[in-house]
């Protein structure tokens, strides 16, 4: 009797095996980089435009102001600059991953920061009483946002855009046309304008790497016990590095001493700093490693499948939007900070446009179901350099804007172009 496998078996046992080789097969450097370079081919760019944008802004602009832009003060400067926008654009990530828009977040924001500062200056409730209020109202016009997208089904640019007006409304109802509602408060006052003590700042680097290089090979090491695809130690050994040298790098910056006078002492990370990289890990936790971030995803991938597959689309919808108000409320509270006031005009202007920006340059698609937390953070970074070394070199107004606006533009066509790659691919 022959043992011979049949013809068609040996062909599905074949095709099974090359399904699902890629998840067992043992990855060294060249080929894990050989990948790479295929999903970029294919359109997978992820944060590699933002990362090179970014690069070439610093090397352009330590060209042009060599003896400005990188020096102590602007440095931390730059990094109390892009707070703000890269809080609102953490959020915003959120609602484009569904393929939607939030044109209401911005003036949400400074109708946050109004109660905190009405709250504090006009009632003398503590800090903390104000903060949370604060952020339940901008939860509250999430879910209301959310509710009239999702369930009513009218679509979410209409709703937000007739939202962006009304709450511009609100702010002036509550501050008063040409009022200003001062910040006095020591603790808000600290997140934009203190800093941290600088053995508090060394200690929180240190401690940010050594956690973010065991996290990575924990997870190195428990695909390699389940036998599923994992990527070279060597390439998880060097990403871990970077990551650790820039935390310490930004730390020996920041922690120099910037004060125009002998004098004193000014040293230190801003106490925003921490706050960002606290929501950016908390951002990355529930989007990467949770259920409710596994839905996110699919749904804006594709909601009726979504929908057929048990995920309840309307939820989804509805706390995204919430999301992005909550964060709205803190990068409200934080520009009030920075500014220790709010106006009427607190998050008008380009305040929105700036934080989508951010978030579509740190490479979040417009269309959904593609980016990560991080993206705000990149973009952010980006914008803040664009408006910082603009504002060195003596740039008028008009061409900030026109500049702005073409970076705006490349990024999106990039976008586009890497959706028809991955169209065609397949992806």
């Amino acid at each position: 009797m022959s043992t011979d496998i049949p013809e068609s078996k040996e062909a599905a046992m074949r095709m099974a095996d090359s399904d699902f080789a890629a998840d067992r097969r043992e990855h060294d450097v060249r080929s894990a980089l050989l990948d790479y370079r295929d999903r970029i081919r294919a359109g997978e760019l992820g944060a590699l435009p933002a990362i090179l944008g970014l690069v070439s802004l610093v090397v352009l602009f330590t060209a042009l102001k060599p003896g400005t832009f990188l020096s102590k003060g602007n440095i931390a400067n730059l990094s109390t600059q892009a707070l703000p926008i890269t809080i609102l654009a953490m959020g915003l990530v959120f609602v484009l991953l569904l393929g939607e828009i939030d044109l209401s977040a911005g003036v949400a924001s400074g109708v946050c920061a109004a109660v905190m500062a009405k709250l504090i200056v006009d009632s003398g409730q503590p800090w903390y009483v104000a903060v949370i209020s604060a952020v339940a109202i901008g939860i509250v016009i999430g879910t209301a946002v959310g509710w009239l997208v999702a369930v009513v089904r009218i679509p979410s640019f209409v709703v937000t855009l007739a939202f962006f007006l009304g709450l511009q409304g609100v702010t002036l109802r509550m501050i008063g046309d040409g009022g200003t509602v001062p910040v006095r408060d020591d603790v808000i006052v600290a997140l934009a304008n203190k800093n941290m003590p600088i053995w508090l700042g060394w200690t929180l680097a240190a401690a940010c790497a050594a956690a973010y290089a065991a996290t990575q090979l924990l997870r190195w090491r428990r695909q390699r016990v389940r036998h599923l695809h994992s990527r070279p130690v060597e390439l998880v050994a060097a990403q871990s590095a970077v990551v650790a040298a820039a935390l310490l790098a930004g730390t020996y910056l920041l922690s120099l001493d910037r004060a125009p006078s002998p004098l004193i002492t000014l040293g230190g990370v801003p106490w925003g700093v921490p706050l960002v990289g606290a929501l950016l890990v908390g951002c990355t936790f529930v989007l990467g490693r949770t259920s409710y971030g596994r839905h996110v995803y699919a749904v804006g991938g594709n909601a009726e499948a979504a929908r057929r597959a048990g995920i309840n689309v309307t939820r989804i919808r509805v706390s995204v939007f919430m999301i992005a108000s909550a964060f709205a409320a803190v990068s409200g509270i934080v520009a009030a900070s920075r500014l220790n006031s709010v106006t009427p005009d607190s998050g008008g202007g380009n305040t929105l446009l700036y934080a989508v920006g951010a978030a579509v340059i740190g490479g979040t698609s417009l269309f959904g179901g593609r980016g990560k937390a991080r993206d705000a953070v990149l973009g952010g970074l980006v914008i803040a350099i664009i408006e910082n070394g603009l504002g060195l070199l003596g740039t008028k107004a008009y061409l900030s804007f026109l500049i702005t606006g073409v970076v705006l533009l490349l990024a999106a066509s990039i976008d586009a172009l890497a959706r028809r790659r991955r169209s065609s691919a397949g992806r």
